[in-house]
């Protein structure tokens, strides 16, 4: 028996164009890709996040003691979401940083001339902030359960879906942000450290803001993150009165979406 094999160009080029499977290339596979890439440390090295929460235990070691007891339960209940918002914050604002040190090694700059979108770059950069604020909620919940915390699981569940907006938004502002000072590491801190601190003041994260001075509280009513705050104080209480909770909602996604959107901007200037 012979076997006849087709040897002429045209044969051999639909030999290659059929042995070849496509793939499917898009802005999700490209944010997809990103994301992963950018989970790989913390997948790696696992403690980093525990390290991230030394403030955060310190805060609630040292700090939740001075507090009166509330009326209507432990001082715990008022103080835990305050601080996991403190610790969205703190995380989304420092995600600029790593940035800032591709920048300084030239690592970004490969980044920017690979096939991978730039819009995709930024947005798969943001949403790695997920996995961290999800880890160091739980932490924070697993720590103070025992000592008095009222744990509502579901209003602790819908609080963390509340801040995810939040800390997407805020951590494509600290890339923008990084993009922005390019090599220059030291505007960076400058801004941010200037920044982050009004606006964890004026969310009445430690202290209430009831017995405030007039332009304080008009202040306050001018940061996202106070309604952020007050939703999550509802939530974790095991609450959920419509007014605060969507008013909450409304602030984490008007930063989420202002954050894409001055990230993604920034991003596709960049050079």
């Amino acid at each position: 028996m012979t076997i006849e094999i087709d040897l002429t160009p045209a044969a051999a080029t639909a030999a290659r164009r059929t042995s070849v499977a496509s793939r499917p290339v898009g802005v999700v596979a490209d944010v997809w890709n990103v994301l992963v890439r950018e989970l790989q440390p913390v997948l790696r090295q696992p403690a980093s996040v525990l390290f991230a929460m030394v403030q955060p235990l310190v805060f609630l070691g040292l700090f939740a003691p001075l507090l009166p007891d509330a009326g209507d339960g432990s001082a715990l209940q008022w103080f835990v979401p305050g601080i996991v918002s403190m610790t969205a914050l703190m995380s989304a604002s420092f995600t600029g940083a790593n940035l800032s040190e591709e920048i300084i090694s030239g690592s970004f700059e490969r980044l920017l001339v690979s096939p991978v979108r730039r819009s995709s770059l930024m947005i798969g950069k943001a949403l790695r902030e997920m996995v961290p604020l999800l880890l160091q909620t739980v932490i924070i919940v697993a720590a103070v359960t025992p000592f008095g915390f009222d744990l509502h699981l579901l209003g602790v569940v819908v609080g963390i879906l509340v801040l995810v907006p939040f800390s997407v938004g805020l951590g494509a502002l600290s890339l923008a942000l990084a993009v922005a000072a390019k090599e220059q590491a030291w505007v960076f801190w400058t801004v941010q450290q200037t920044v982050i601190f009004p606006l964890l003041l004026l969310a009445g994260v430690l202290l209430p803001l009831d017995g405030a001075p007039g332009w304080l509280r008009t202040a306050s009513d001018l940061n996202p993150l106070r309604y952020i705050v007050d939703a999550e104080r509802a939530l974790f209480a095991g609450s959920y009165p419509a007014d605060t909770v969507l008013a909450g909602l409304a602030a984490s996604l008007v930063v989420a979406a202002l954050g894409l959107w001055v990230g993604v901007r920034r991003m596709n200037r960049a050079s």
